[in-house]
């Protein structure tokens, strides 16, 4: 049986890329898209309901699961209408503050919500590997990143950064507000040694780089991830919500959760 998929901003990059990839895939169902008033006529002839709002669409496609990649404030509030209506919902928005978050867990008790800051297979992985990884070097070793994206991302770091820096200042018993340097300028003294560097480039269309670099006694390690298209985040996002329909509410799922 395929899931019933409805995607909010249907008309952005990752929008366009789910909806794509729903309509050519038996698994899933393109159920409906919600974009704002002046995006509508760039969706006529999607062959599913489209609608301006997530209230007005929710009502004509019981039991779809809802995907949103737009803005903090956009998916916090398919976040409340999803609560409200129970439907289930993956967010794939970065730049959420704490306080979002703890909103979104909060919601998720009323309706089963899932939100990663990477849907990639590959990045959650990773988040497997690096803390056995940094234990296994120890504190001899200096970890900095760099991230590289488009020039029409607006968040800085990226949400993947964050979550990739969370990952490794835990396992060194770190907090990564504590220890995070994102910017270095003038005569700024030695580097502490209870310091994360995570650094942000942008420019082109570059989807997606995120390198780790472990840099100790005579020698250096770097472990790199490149997405080469929008294509590995849509395709992560179908499959949390297919395992998500599946889910009842109680808490805010993510990609560990389906792993």
């Amino acid at each position: 049986m395929s899931t019933a998929i409805i995607v909010v901003g249907a008309n952005g990059r990752m929008g366009r890329t789910i909806s794509g990839l729903a309509a050519n895939d038996p698994a899933y169902t393109l159920a409906g898209l919600v974009d704002s008033k002046e995006h509508l006529d760039a969706l006529s002839g999607a062959g599913c309901p489209v609608a301006d709002s997530l209230e007005a669409l929710l009502p004509q496609v019981p039991g779809a699961v809802v995907i949103d990649f737009t803005a903090p404030a956009v998916s916090l509030h398919s976040a409340r209408v999803a609560a409200r209506t129970g439907h289930a919902l993956v967010i794939g928005t970065t730049g959420l503050t704490g306080e979002q978050k703890d909103e979104l867990r909060a919601l998720a008790e009323k309706a089963p919500l899932f939100w990663s800051s990477n849907m990639s297979i590959g990045i959650n992985v990773l988040l497997k590997i690096l803390p056995e990884l940094t234990k296994a070097l120890g504190e001899s070793y200096d970890i900095e990143m760099v991230e590289l994206h488009h020039n029409r991302k607006k968040d800085s770091p990226s949400g993947t950064a964050l979550t990739l820096g969370e990952c490794l200042a835990e396992a060194r018993g770190w907090k990564l507000p504590d220890v995070r340097c994102s910017s270095r300028d003038g005569i700024i003294g030695e580097r502490p040694k209870a310091q994360i560097g995570i650094q942000a480039i942008r420019g082109g269309d570059v989807v997606g780089v995120h390198t780790i670099y472990f840099m100790g006694p005579g020698e250096r390690i770097e472990v790199s991830h490149q997405a080469h298209s929008r294509e590995t985040f849509a395709q992560g996002a179908l499959r949390a919500a297919a395992w998500l329909s599946r889910q009842k509410p109680g808490k805010l799922y993510g990609m560990q959760d389906m792993f």
